[in-house]
């Protein structure tokens, strides 16, 4: 058009780059151009100057560990706007951002592609299948990106191309879109509430015979039909995610495949003065105690030993004909 100068696209904008005679193909993409890095951002600055008057009575650590991270390979990470704005007014930490749209479609196609909670933080991809959106075939890598639900960690160069490493950008996403999705697995949001709050409650007991028998009943009620089409119950990855989307989804401290100078541990939980320690099996797939056996012999706990807390391992193991819990071990780390 003659008589446009100057456009600006945010959002999902590759969406509309689908016809080889679009003008749009004519948009220069800067999302990964380091040099505008945090032009859709608030950064600390920005907080810590404009915003001043607004951050009485907010603490400010928890303002960064609920709504920063986001990062397009510039050297500051930055705020997401619309919490901000909303967070100041309400003046409560809550899902802002992600309450805008209920994510029924990415939880869905998450779910239909086997694709687990448990396997979002270490997604990798390169230049071109994070820009390149098509609306029949998505790469769920690009359609987290691009989404705004995953954010660049790093990234490096190999063989030629740039391999960018994906992750939650902050707490608001890691927790409601785990929420989101152990809610679909519950099938209904008053059942996945129920379980929500048992779990915290055996959790702060330490009730681990009912842990067992929470996960228990909350595999027996997934659906059959979700393994009819696809081989996903062979692999612990998927046992893992709905761990994980659970303590996520509480808000815990998680993290998974810790890396340790032994081995990489598949998740740890630090909540009210413990270390929980987990390592997933199926037990068509490695020998019955080889949870356990691992927890052991690479010695994890030594990682955690210096916080000076009790340090709990965690053995799971599943059966892929079950489709549920075949053991579930739990010993105090000597």
């Amino acid at each position: 058009d003659a008589h446009v100068r100057f456009t600006f696209i945010t959002g999902v904008s590759k969406f509309s780059k689908v016809s080889l005679f679009s003008g749009l193909n004519n948009l220069h993409d800067i999302t990964l151009d380091p040099r505008y890095a945090g032009i859709c951002g608030y950064t600390d600055a920005d907080l810590d100057t404009v915003f001043a008057p607004e951050l009485s009575g907010l603490d400010r650590d928890e303002i960064r560990r609920w709504y920063n991270g986001y990062g397009w390979l510039g050297g500051e990470r930055v705020y997401n706007p619309f919490d901000i704005l909303l967070l100041f007014d309400s003046r409560k930490y809550a899902a802002h951002w992600f309450e805008t749209g209920t994510p029924t479609f990415l939880v869905q196609t998450l779910v239909e592609r086997g694709v687990g909670s448990f396997a979002l933080e270490g997604m990798a991809g390169t230049d071109e299948l994070l820009s390149t959106i098509d609306v029949g075939d998505m790469a769920t890598e690009a359609l987290l990106f691009q989404t705004g639900y995953l954010t660049i960690r790093d990234h490096e160069r190999s063989g030629g191309r740039t391999v960018y490493r994906l992750g939650y950008p902050n707490q608001e996403v890691r927790q409601s879109l785990n929420d989101s999705l152990s809610r679909y697995l519950a099938g209904d949001s008053t059942r996945q509430m129920a379980n929500s709050i048992r779990l915290h409650e055996l959790l702060k007991t330490n009730d681990f015979t009912g842990l067992k028998t929470l996960f228990q009943a909350f595999y027996a009620s997934i659906p059959y039909q979700w393994y009819a089409n696809n081989d996903i119950a062979n692999f612990e990855g998927y046992y893992a995610s709905v761990f994980y989307s659970y303590f996520a989804g509480l808000g815990l401290d998680v993290v998974v495949e810790d890396s340790t100078s032994h081995g990489r541990l598949d998740m740890a939980v630090r909540f009210n003065g413990h270390v929980y320690l987990f390592e997933f099996k199926v037990v068509e797939m490695a020998p019955q105690g080889a949870a356990m056996a691992q927890l052991k012999d690479r010695r994890y706990a030594d990682k955690y030993r210096h916080l000076g807390q009790p340090i709990h391992l965690i053995a799971v193991e599943f059966s892929k004909d079950a489709r549920n819990l075949a053991t579930f071990e739990v010993e105090r780390a000597a």
